[in-house]
């Protein structure tokens, strides 16, 4: 018994890859006994592209998928049964080449069927990092007919943003907006796509614009003249009731205008569309365009900014008060030139609207009086949104008498 151990012990390590070798030799044999080939062809689909990165490169298909299965299985596979992915997300460049080996992994959809290879085992894909930069927006305007003055192109922004390969980023120097004149001699005032092109004009691709689009207006006729124009601010509405316009301000305030001769005789300025300043409390800003008469155009944006400044109106009322004595003796007699003043104040109308009689006071200040006569000015005591603007008189005539009369709490 114990030979019998020994001898299986012997050398255990040779004999269990013996084994295993046969094991595995006689399960490819049964595998390429049963294997088959689909005759069709699956898309390569990339998955976890880095966000960094741009795909470039068109991806092949998977051909010649070699699978095992059973024989009611194998009948019914198409093309939905495989699936073939390349993942990107640990996609290393080559040294010196924008390409990168990927490895593709092609599954069945169906678990009875087992992949055993398919062609290619891995492709070169083209990674380009996404890369963005600012251009100038210029426009083509074509071939211009003849007896066409035109004038220079007004754009509603002047770059864009390109972005995309960097491949093809980098060759990219303008957004071109593509317009045509007309024979007729319209002016163009239309919104156009920006198209990336290279600096002989050739549209480049694919890559993305911001904006992608841009509005253009081009002067177009025959013996076009310019002038220079003040800008006219024109408001519309009234302010909220105790208020009033302080100031407006416009922004430019002059433009240069172009259009027929007879068209630029009638103008002195140009006017604004209607700013809205009905019911405010506070300042308007607003940017509106110019109205201006068929045949004119302005050599600019044509975006005013117009700034309405709103403020409280002031006003002055009278007002009738008795006055009121303040530091009187018990033991004195006071006898006053008037008994009430007229009181002027100041203020917003709201706050005179407001204020009430009973909240100010006209105080004439008697302390310390000797007897006889006195002339002492009048002090009004006011709330804090009203101001004094006169008294009238500003001081009254105080008369300081002995009071025969004891007072309740004098003693015997």
């Amino acid at each position: 018994m114990k030979r019998t151990f020994q001898f299986v012990v012997h050398n255990w390590p040779l004999k269990l890859a013996a084994v295993l070798l046969a094991m595995s030799l006689y399960t490819g044999l049964i595998l390429s006994q049963s294997a088959q080939v689909w005759p069709g062809s699956v898309p390569i689909i990339p998955i976890r592209l880095p966000i960094s990165a741009v795909l470039l490169s068109n991806l092949p298909s998977v051909t010649n998928i070699r699978y095992s299965a059973p024989s009611e299985v194998a009948q019914q596979l198409s093309g939905s049964s495989f699936t073939a992915t390349v993942d990107l997300s640990q996609a290393q460049p080559q040294s010196g080449s924008p390409y990168v080996l990927a490895q593709v992994v092609v599954k069945a959809t169906d678990k009875r069927v087992t992949v055993l290879g398919y062609d290619p085992p891995s492709i070169q894909v083209r990674l380009d990092p996404l890369v963005s930069k600012v251009v100038p927006i210029a426009v083509d305007r074509g071939t211009v007919p003849p007896g066409l003055e035109i004038q220079p192109p007004v754009l509603s922004t002047s770059q864009a943003l390109v972005s995309g390969p960097e491949s093809i980023v980098r060759l990219v120097t303008a957004a071109q907006a593509r317009v045509i004149i007309q024979p007729s001699g319209l002016d163009v005032d239309q919104t156009v796509d920006l198209v990336a092109v290279d600096i002989r004009g050739q549209p480049m691709g694919p890559v993305n614009l911001q904006p992608s689009s841009v509005h253009v207006k081009i002067a177009v006729g025959s013996g076009l003249q310019t002038r220079t124009l003040p800008v006219n601010p024109v408001i519309a509405g009234t302010p909220a009731v105790g208020y009033q316009i302080g100031s407006v301000a416009v922004n430019p305030v002059i433009v240069t205008v172009v259009g027929d001769a007879n068209a630029l005789a009638q103008l002195s300025r140009v006017d604004t569309l209607p700013v809205s300043i009905g019911g405010a409390t506070s300042a308007v800003s607003q940017t509106v365009g110019l109205s201006l008469p068929d045949g004119v155009t302005v050599l600019a944006d044509g975006n005013i900014s117009v700034t309405v400044a709103i403020q409280a109106q002031a006003a002055t009322r009278d007002y009738s008060a008795g006055l009121v004595l303040s530091g009187a003796r018990d033991d004195r007699t006071y006898v006053l030139s008037t008994s009430s003043v007229l009181v002027t104040l100041g203020g917003t109308v709201a706050s005179l609207n407001t204020l009430d009689p009973s909240s100010f006071s006209v105080v004439v200040d008697v302390n310390g009086l000797g007897l006889g006569s006195h002339k002492v000015k009048i002090t009004v005591s006011l709330p804090a949104d009203v101001q004094l603007v006169a008294v009238s008189p500003p001081d009254v005539t105080v008369t300081v008498g002995a009071n025969s009369v004891p007072s309740p709490s004098s003693g015997p």
